[in-house]
């Protein structure tokens, strides 16, 4: 039987979160999914039971279980699995396309796909496509694909594949009944790879860690707390860290109910929040101006909301003073994936006063700003890129060891960052090109390199514009090629089949050309100027 380690090595390990809970509080709801009850007791059963099937079937530490679900008490009972088993989950977005899925998957090497029912056609067209899979280096029938839950993965669990770090078979680590005893799971195993979006076309896996996990929890649990008697709704999607690491687990560290939803819709939030009482939620900007905008909302019982969280990106003045006349006291903070993610936290008494800030560092987090040009840190008020510190920052991106953090002053945010007298921090502008559409990060040059692949674009530039309703959107500037029929709805369409929906551009500009530097680089700022000077908030379609 696999249980909690309680050595010094293994003190902040989250496998055995449930099973403290379960002593605890066994019969209490841990999860409530579209009305199904998990209790602690069975949560914990299930979690351990799944473990010791894994470790008997060969899966070795370390070694990765990707993941296309939405939101579910199915994924929650796996990342617990893991977690006691030393292994880690990749959940994969299903918000991607077949051809990005297929990359994710080829880029963190797992040993079996796990997928619900829902998905089943997108994993099929993302791995059995040999177009597809076979460009990218994953033999369309070399990787097991199994269903979620009691009927799938925890009735039988297929024999891994072979992965590139896997050890011997008669490996020490390798599992299996014949194998010699495993290593107990550590503070710096890895727990989670989130994909996020970088500076380069590719999205990058980052490795979060037991200790990630535990020191972000525990931070979070300092200034947005949570307790045994609180009702979490969870609306955050499980392929973000946020669908985790902010709320969720720490819910299930304390004790409290989450109701997981798997979808955000308006009308529904609203009555879940008066008919299982919620207290607490997170969301991004355009989530509670949804909610906001919704005919219900005035007269909606939002009476056991106590407390909300927000990130992705500063509320608005007047959507702060809507939801602090309905009585529900807000959370402003800053974070990244990296960062496991919290990183700043402006507190609900700082938000009227402080509009627009991102707030203070966290509870073990320190931050400074440098100087982007002579990587100087900055002392008092001041502007620079924001650098992390702390035991909530990640272990590096997978397989790409020249990107663990080691910097001399921290973990480089790429944002630029704003001090003021009292230490309160105001997030300026990114150093990088992403923008945020909807809580989303997308890539410019992932776009551009979409666009550029069809035969009647000659160059292509993507810029981030502000929107009311989804914080930014996507518009881009092509050059077509002559004797090439095409026009902005073809293109749109393009984008459609080859990238997920909110990296889609909201609109396609022609132009006769990108503007550029003397090093061939585009000048997206001259880009944002002229549309800024003609051009009015854009609402963005989804």
């Amino acid at each position: 039987m696999i249980t909690p380690v309680r050595d010094r090595d293994g003190l902040h390990t989250l496998g055995r979160w449930t099973t403290d809970r379960a002593k605890a509080t066994p019969a209490r709801p841990a999860i409530d999914d579209r009305g199904v009850v998990l209790t602690y007791a069975e949560l914990d059963a299930r979690a351990g039971h799944l473990a010791e099937a894994l470790v008997a079937a060969g899966y070795a530490p370390g070694q990765r279980i990707a993941t296309l679900s939405g939101n579910s008490a199915d994924q929650v009972v796996l990342f617990f699995a893991c977690a006691k088993a030393g292994l880690v989950l990749v959940p994969l977005s299903w918000r991607l396309a077949p051809p990005e899925i297929a990359a994710q998957v080829a880029d963190c090497d797992p040993a079996v796909l796990v997928v619900e029912d829902e998905f089943s056609s997108l994993a099929a067209a993302a791995l059995e496509d040999p177009a597809v899979a076979g460009a990218i280096g994953l033999e369309p029938t070399g990787l097991p694909v199994v269903r979620f839950g009691r009927q799938g993965i925890e009735h039988g669990v297929p024999a891994p594949r072979p992965t590139l770090d896997a050890p011997d078979p008669g490996s020490p680590t390798a599992g299996g009944p014949s194998a010699t005893p495993r290593p107990p799971v550590a503070d710096d195993d890895p727990l989670l790879i989130i994909f996020t979006s970088g500076t380069q076309s590719r999205a990058r896996g980052a490795v979060l860690t037991h200790a990630n996990c535990f020191w972000t929890n525990l931070s979070l649990s300092r200034t947005a707390e949570v307790t045994s008697r609180d009702v979490v709704l969870a609306v955050m999607p499980q392929f973000h860290v946020g669908g985790w690491n902010i709320q969720p687990l720490l819910a299930w560290w304390m004790g409290a109910t989450v109701v997981l939803e798997r979808t955000f819709d308006a009308g529904r939030v609203l009555h879940l929040i008066e008919e299982r009482r919620i207290t607490t939620t997170m969301g991004v900007p355009a989530t509670y101006l949804m909610l906001s905008q919704h005919p219900g909302f005035e007269a909606a019982d939002l009476s056991s909301l106590r407390h909300a969280i927000v990130g992705g990106a500063p509320m608005p003045e007047p959507l702060l003073r809507t939801w602090h006349r309905r009585g529900v006291a807000l959370t402003q903070g800053y974070g990244l994936t990296e960062a496991a993610p919290n990183v700043l936290c402006l507190p609900p008494e700082e938000a009227t006063a402080r509009v627009g800030m991102a707030g203070t560092p966290y509870p073990h987090v320190e931050v400074d700003l440098v100087d982007p040009v002579t990587d100087e840190v900055l002392v008092g008020p001041g502007r620079g890129e924001l650098v992390v510190r702390g035991p909530n920052v990640f272990a590096g991106y997978f397989r790409q060891p020249a990107t663990r953090p080691g910097c001399r002053h921290g973990l480089h945010t790429g944002d630029l960052a704003e001090r003021d007298a009292d230490g309160y921090y105001r997030i300026v502008d990114r150093l990088t090109d992403l923008f945020i559409s909807g809580g989303e990060q997308v890539s410019p040059a992932e776009v551009e390199a979409v666009l550029l692949a069809h035969a009647g674009v000659a160059d292509a530039a993507v810029i981030g514009v502000p929107s009311a309703r989804w914080g930014e959107v996507g518009v881009a500037f092509v050059v077509l090629r002559d004797g090439v029929p095409t026009d902005a709805e073809d293109l749109l369409e393009h984008c459609r089949g080859r990238l997920a929906r909110f990296k889609v551009p909201s609109q396609v500009e022609v132009v006769t050309q990108v503007p550029r530097t003397s090093s061939d680089k585009i000048l997206r700022r001259a880009l944002a100027q002229e549309w800024r000077e003609r051009t009015p908030t854009q609402e963005g379609p989804r």
